[in-house]
C-alpha cells in the first residue's frame, strides 16, 4: 500500500506542477478544461496522500483546490454546451426590450 500512496503523491505533484508550468508559459489557458482537470486530479491525489499520513491541513487544502477546479470546469462545460446568445447572466436589461415598462 505505501508504494501506491507514494506513486499517487508523485503523479499528483508532477501533474500539478506541469499544469502550472504550461499555464505560466502560455501554452495552456488558465480557463482551459485541461488545466482545470489537471487541478482536480492532482488535488484529489495529493489530498489522498495527505489523508493517508494524517496531515489534515493539507487534506483540506487539496480538497478545496480540487473542488474549486471542478466548479470552474463545470462552468466551462456549461458555457460550451449552451447555445450562443443564451447566457442569462449577461442579459443587458437596458437593451432587452423592457426599457420604460
Amino acid at each position: 500500500m505505501p508504494v501506491v500512496v507514494t506513486a499517487l503523491g508523485w503523479i499528483g505533484a508532477v501533474t500539478c506542477l506541469t499544469a502550472y508550468v504550461l499555464v505560466t508559459q502560455g501554452r495552456w489557458s488558465p480557463t482551459s478544461g485541461r488545466y482545470q482537470l489537471a487541478n482536480v486530479l492532482s488535488g484529489l491525489m495529493l489530498g489522498t496522500v495527505a489523508a493517508s499520513s494524517g496531515v489534515w491541513p493539507s487534506v483540506v487544502t487539496n480538497l478545496v483546490w480540487a473542488a474549486v477546479a471542478l466548479h470552474a470546469g463545470l462552468v466551462l462545460l456549461r458555457r460550451r454546451t449552451r447555445p450562443a446568445g443564451l447566457d442569462a447572466s449577461r442579459v443587458d436589461v437596458a437593451h432587452s426590450g423592457s426599457a420604460g415598462i
